[in-house]
């Protein structure tokens, strides 16, 4: 079996997140079903990091493996022309037998977008947000997070995830005119944790807690001292990372 990475991007507006399910369309079934056709065996498909639905990918990887060498440029090209507009393989590489998507990835950045005036080229592509919010003490809070390593307040309840830990490497805000963007880079993540962590810190932007009480929400571990997730369309996963020696030359 050769195994290679697929590289790409989308748009996750019109899918019930990444992965396959029975009664929904998702990017994980929408990929695997052309590529079973343009490559005439199965192929199944394993992500990096699953998004949940609504949430985008600027850069994503998933492996698969194949019986046969592919040709990487044909096949980039078919698939590009066969997959829907919102979303686009960017490259394939061929990799170590043994290289994994998931467990292999180094670090993987987040970037999560808030607008606060109607732009209409934003709607489905950020969190529409009008009330003020304090930045300085969104940093404030966000600057706690590097400080812990146990996210359980911040993890989707009834996950069946072995470990709550996560090394937090940068939690930054951005700010441009209208816009706010916030920049987390771990190396893992845990379900709805980004979008958990963003909703907590809008309230206390809002003035609603004062930034120290971050201290109080991760030590809780409980998903119900946090504040409520942030809508999905402005989540953005933004880069994964991994060792360079996993790649093959192509």
């Amino acid at each position: 079996m050769k195994r290679y990475f697929l590289e790409l991007s989308y748009s996750g507006k019109n899918y019930h997140g990444w992965q396959r399910q029975p009664q929904a369309v998702s990017i994980q079934q929408t990929i695997e079903d052309r590529m079973r056709l343009l490559l005439r065996e199965p192929v199944e498909l394993t992500v990096a990091g699953r998004t949940d639905a609504g949430v985008h990918a600027k850069q994503t990887f998933a492996h698969f493996d194949v019986n046969n060498e592919v040709d990487i440029d044909w096949l980039s090209k078919r698939l590009n022309a066969f997959l829907p507009k919102d979303i686009a393989i960017e490259n394939i590489h061929p990799v170590k037998e043994k290289a994994h998507a998931r467990y292999d990835a180094l670090r993987r950045t987040y970037r999560y977008i808030i607008v606060n005036k109607k732009d209409p080229f934003m709607w489905d592509w950020a969190w529409l947000y009008y009330e003020p919010l304090d930045i300085k003490a969104m940093q404030k809070a966000s600057d706690i997070l590097l400080a812990y390593e146990d996210f359980e307040s911040f993890s989707k309840v009834k996950t069946d995830v072995k470990t709550f830990i996560c090394r937090i490497d940068e939690a930054r805000w951005e700010t441009d005119t209208y816009r706010l963007e916030f920049v987390i880079t771990a190396n893992r993540f845990l379900r709805n944790m980004v979008r958990a962590i963003v909703g907590t810190l809008v309230e206390i932007g809002s003035g609603k807690y004062p930034p120290e009480t971050m201290h109080r929400i991760i030590q809780a571990k409980n998903r119900n001292a946090a504040g409520p997730s942030a809508p999905p369309q402005g989540l953005y996963l933004e880069t994964v990372s991994y060792p360079p020696d996993i790649f093959l030359k192509e």
